[in-house]
């Protein structure tokens, strides 16, 4: 309710009408009236929906309280309602009462109208009070079965990682070794790429889940956006088709941030998709990167982002646009407008998470029939790049000669990594499981180089087989990989260690197993 109390004074008396606002604003009631006499009147001001309160008399010319209290209950149901006549009987209020009305003051007993208007704003305010807490409550009980959603999701994706990763492995190894094998003009050379970059969108599509439920571990980096951008621009031609014309305006200068590149092309992939699907009959695609000086905390936020220098991506699209209903719930997981079939809803709210995740924000415009801009805020880095920093080392050859203890359980996984590290010149001892890779480890423990070890097996695990070869010897390097993305925990006290995740390809296995041979541990000071 306003300051003010706003009455509307069903009164053909003007004199009457007078003498209660007088004695209402003498009793310290601040208050204004508008005085109606006539039924369309009456309804006329109901629908402005500007008043607080109801006083009617009863007996009017053409109209009577009985009828506006039926309209008073039909319009504005929450607004109380006040009989003050000279002509209402005692039976006749009481079943007034009965119908809704807040209460009956007789103008010859006046006396009773200031009490009577104060209890009923107290009973409006203690009603506003009650809805308040239960929608305080409904909301509540949204975000508890949101969270609850959420987690059921996480344990859903962790649990599905394990095992599709493991396949992913296998059929993205397999496309990358065919097409390795297969001349360039080989006519089956097409529909293996198209296995293999299945593989690659099934990859990124269990990052996505990973990263929604936040089961996905970041590994920041600094990075040069207009690289990402660049390096995804046929992928992102592809991905709309031909009715949209695309534009990438990568910034002339070196815009880093310190992100998770893969969640970076993330971004940007959900971004364009979402553009794309926003024009079923073709448009134009703008994606660029630039400087920006920011004065205000974009809408879209976890903390507020301070003012300065932030590196701005902007994807913008000549779609169908979004009303603002729409516009509040983008970010929300699970929300789409797209028809059954279309869309996961996990898009929009993927990108939310991992932009905020990176410290920084979001802006988004868009106007119905117009399209619709993105605008992604990330914090400005002035050191360079992780990739400029390894160029400056001399990359060794992937080949080697030295005795690796491969542990996996799932079969197919480790033939596939026992053939490719065997064709780089690698003696290979493999084994299904924990138990039996420390029997052969123990026996053939001072020949060994390095343990590439599964994580979670049955039985004893990764870590546990590691660190019962690391107590024979010390200097054992270590490889853990798993189908699971949250082993950001693994230690091994003393030991040369790295983790890689499924799912890889032949190609990043070999320079992973090279890289961390090839590792030279500083000694350890006492």
């Amino acid at each position: 309710m306003a300051n003010q109390l706003r009455l509307l004074h069903l009164e053909d008396n003007p004199t009457d009408s007078d003498l209660i606002l007088a004695m209402l604003t003498e009793a310290g009631i601040d208050c204004t009236a508008q005085r109606v006499e006539t039924r369309d009147a009456f309804i006329a001001a109901l629908k402005q929906g500007q008043m607080d309160m109801v006083l009617a008399d009863y007996s009017l010319p053409g109209f009577d309280g009985s009828a506006a209290l039926e309209l008073s209950q039909q319009l504005a149901p929450d607004i109380p309602f006040l009989f003050v006549s000279g002509t209402l009987g005692e039976e006749l209020a009481i079943d007034c009462m009965h119908r809704g009305a807040t209460d009956y003051i007789l103008k010859q007993r006046l006396g009773r109208l200031t009490p009577s208007v104060q209890r009923a704003l107290r009973e409006m305010d203690v009603r506003a009070d009650r809805a308040r807490a239960e929608e305080a409550l409904r909301q509540s009980e949204l975000q508890l079965r949101q969270s609850q959603k959420m987690e059921a999701v996480g344990r859903l994706a962790g649990g599905l990682a394990h095992d599709f990763n493991n396949l992913l492995t296998v059929i993205m190894g397999q496309s990358q070794v065919l097409l390795y094998e297969m001349e360039d003009g080989h006519p089956q050379r097409g529909k293996i790429e198209e296995m293999r970059q299945a593989g690659a969108r099934a990859a990124t599509l269990i990052k996505q889940l990973l990263t929604f439920s936040r089961k996905q571990p970041s590994e920041p980096k600094v990075v040069n956006l207009n690289t990402i951008l660049t390096n995804m621009e046929s992928m992102l031609a592809r991905l709309i088709g031909e009715d949209i014309e695309l534009t990438v305006k990568p910034s002339s200068e070196a815009l880093r941030v310190k992100a998770d590149p893969s969640q970076i092309e993330q971004v940007i992939m959900n971004l364009v998709v979402n553009a794309r699907d926003a024009m079923p009959s073709g448009g134009k695609l703008l994606v660029e990167t630039s400087y920006a000086i920011l004065d205000h905390t974009p809408m879209h936020h976890l903390k507020p982002l301070g003012p300065g220098v932030y590196v701005r991506l902007s994807v913008s699209d000549t779609g169908c646009g979004m009303p603002a209903p729409i516009q509040a719930h983008i970010f929300e997981p699970f929300f789409t407008t797209k028809e059954e079939g279309k869309g996961t809803g996990l898009g929009l709210s993927t990108v939310f998470g991992i932009v905020t995740q990176s410290g920084g924000g979001l802006d988004v415009t868009s106007i119905v029939g117009k399209g619709t801009w993105f605008d992604v805020y990330l914090p400005s880095v002035v050191s360079e790049t992780d990739k400029d920093r390894a160029c400056q080392t001399v990359c060794s050859a992937t080949e080697g000669h030295e005795n690796i203890l491969l542990v996996e359980d799932d079969n197919v996984v480790r033939e596939f990594i026992r053939v490719e590290l065997g064709k780089l010149g690698y003696r290979v001892l493999t084994a299904p499981n924990g138990l039996e890779a420390c029997l052969i480890g123990t026996r053939q423990i001072e020949e060994l180089d390095l343990l590439l070890t599964d994580v979670v097996m049955p039985g004893m695990n990764g870590i546990e087989l590691a660190e019962h070869l690391r107590m024979i010897k010390p200097e054992l390097k270590l490889l853990f990989i798993s189908g699971y993305t949250d082993e950001t925990g693994i230690k091994v006290d003393g030991s040369v260690r790295s983790y890689f995740p499924k799912p890889f390809t032949p190609d990043t296995l070999a320079r992973a197993v090279r890289d961390i041979l090839d590792f030279k541990q500083m000694p350890t000071s006492n």
